[in-house]
């Protein structure tokens, strides 16, 4: 038979008529294609389809991935097929647009493709939007530029700094810094573009942006870092106003870092604003942002778990990370009865059977204040262990907080955490799994709470820092009323979430109900105000 030339083909029955299938998407001809003739005619017709949308960029990423998830070891789960590949004329376009114009940005064009996949049922409602989406997916500045900056030893040294001003159609750019050896365009592109998205779910008046540099602070002595800084913010500063753009924590960026950026900016610009979100000396000790985002993300667990009639209190709960929204994690678990059992940092990952509780909590946050490896934890608590070049997805859990870094869980950590008896994962960290880990968590009925919803509790104090000066908001809440309006806050946005995913078809029962709508809630919110604006 002709097809049998053919090994991505395949000949089956549809609807009474013999069609010609893509063996990798499980689709034929002009379901995906422009072909006019894809779904009728001659044989060779049809084949003419099916070769075109072969040669599409989309089916060969779909085809990589394919091969790429042949893995030996996997027996207890269906092998995941790149389901993003499937994606209606108008989406496919505007995906393959995003990869013909930065191929090698992966992780923007892994961001983008999973959001269109959400916008499919928006696209087809209105049509007119697919033209906003395409100038959406485009940031509106990008600042890049080198830092140069001279050691204690007296070397020069040159780093790359960015600023990824994404879109302002909402309000005032607002989004992190971050300093870390892996920082490159691509990725700060994906941080202006979640970091957009996340504050126009949260309905804030709030643009999106991202940026950094690929400067990494450990090991940098106090001056090091100061002049790394003033230098960064040297280039910076003019793009950088109360009405122009916030800037706040990040990986890398903490109440030093952010102190010293603020006042190199207020002796260039000769203003004193409170555009920055955390300095040390205005905060007296309650960084409400950074308490906010970790907080914030066990109130949206709370929120979700209720939605299942579950209750968080004594569940086993596994955290990545050790930084400033995963200790806050970490803190507000304990606070709300939950079992929190590891931690990690870059060379592995810290379990305590037991669990953590304050005191616990408080010897790690000794332990990296001094830029040690957690592994010095086990010394006061030999019975806990210290897994070197691991990650911590294995291990027994309920709920799982991926609070770490981008595409920290991969295929086969999704598969340890489906083994593992994992139900619920709460994203804390921007796109923290990989593709292929999505599908596996959506093939194993693994309840996913996006990033970009459940992480926005550091919007609401963003919001308060644009309207208030810092005095105004410390003397407005204490800390137990903060955290009850932060509570609310995040019923808001997963109401708004489960709206909107259920008013395009998605069932709540769905394990991506949420991740859905958040992308549609967030994507409508912006899609009408960029069309009332014009094409600006």
């Amino acid at each position: 038979m002709w097809a049998d030339t053919y090994k991505w083909a395949y000949v089956a029955i549809h609807e009474g008529t013999h069609r010609i299938f893509c063996s990798v998407c499980k689709e034929f001809g002009r379901k995906h294609r422009r072909n006019p003739y894809g779904n009728e005619g001659s044989r060779n017709m049809q084949m003419s389809a099916l070769e075109e949308h072969n040669n599409s960029l989309l089916h060969k990423e779909a085809l990589r991935l394919q091969m790429a998830s042949k893995d030996k070891s996997i027996s207890t789960l269906e092998r995941p097929i790149y389901i993003k590949a499937l994606l209606s004329k108008s989406t496919e376009s505007v995906v393959e647009a995003v990869i013909r114009r930065d191929p090698h940005e992966v992780e923007y064009v892994q961001a983008v493709q999973e959001v269109v996949h959400c916008l499919e049922p928006v696209l087809a409602k209105y049509p007119q939007y697919v033209q906003v989406l395409e100038r959406f997916l485009e940031p509106e500045r990008i600042i890049m530029f080198r830092v140069p900056w001279v050691d204690d030893k007296g070397e020069a040294h040159i780093n790359r700094g960015f600023r990824v001003q994404f879109n302002q159609a909402l309000g005032p750019y607002r989004g992190g810094i971050r300093f870390h050896p892996n920082v490159y365009l691509g990725m700060m592109k994906v941080l202006g573009f979640e970091q957009t998205m996340k504050n126009a779910l949260a309905s804030y008046g709030l643009g999106g942006a991202g940026g950094g540099s690929d400067f990494d602070p450990k090991g940098k002595t106090e001056n090091e870092v100061m002049r790394f800084c003033q230098s960064y913010m040297q280039e910076l500063y003019s793009y950088l106003g109360p009405s122009k753009d916030y800037p706040s924590e990040d990986i890398g960026v903490g109440p030093r870092e952010i102190s010293y950026l603020f006042g190199q900016y207020k002796r260039l610009s000769g203003r004193h604003e409170g555009i920055f979100s955390g300095p040390r000396n205005l905060w007296s000790g309650f960084n409400m942002r950074t308490e906010a985002t970790g907080y914030g993300l066990v109130h949206f667990a709370k929120i979700l778990l209720a939605d299942f009639s579950k209750d968080i209190r004594g569940l086993r709960c596994i955290v990545s990370g050790s930084g400033k929204v995963a200790l806050h994690v970490v803190e507000k678990l304990i606070a709300v009865g939950a079992v929190p059992v590891t931690v990690s940092d870059s060379r592995g990952y810290l379990y305590d059977e037991a669990g953590f509780d304050d005191g616990k909590l408080r010897y790690i946050r000794q332990i990296k204040a001094q830029q040690k490896s957690l592994r010095e934890y086990t010394k006061s608590y030999p019975r806990a262990k210290y897994c070197d070049e691991a990650k911590p997805w294995a291990e027994r859990c309920e709920v799982a907080f991926p609070c770490a870094t981008q595409n920290e869980l991969n295929h086969s950590d999704a598969i340890a955490l489906v083994n593992g008896g994992c139900r619920f994962l709460v994203e804390g960290a921007v796109m923290p799994c990989t593709s292929e880990a999505l599908d596996v968590l959506r093939k194993s009925n693994v309840f996913v709470a996006p990033s970009k919803a459940a992480s926005a509790g550091g919007v609401a104090v963003a919001a308060l820092e644009a309207n208030h000066s810092i005095t105004e908001i410390q003397l407005q809440f204490t800390i137990e009323e903060f955290d009850s309006r932060l509570m609310d806050f995040m019923r808001e946005i997963y109401v708004k979430c489960a709206k909107a995913g259920y008013e395009y078809g998605i069932s709540k029962t769905n394990t991506e109900a949420l991740v859905h709508g958040a992308n549609i809630a967030a994507f409508l919110q912006l899609a009408e105000a960029m069309q009332e604006q014009g094409v600006v």
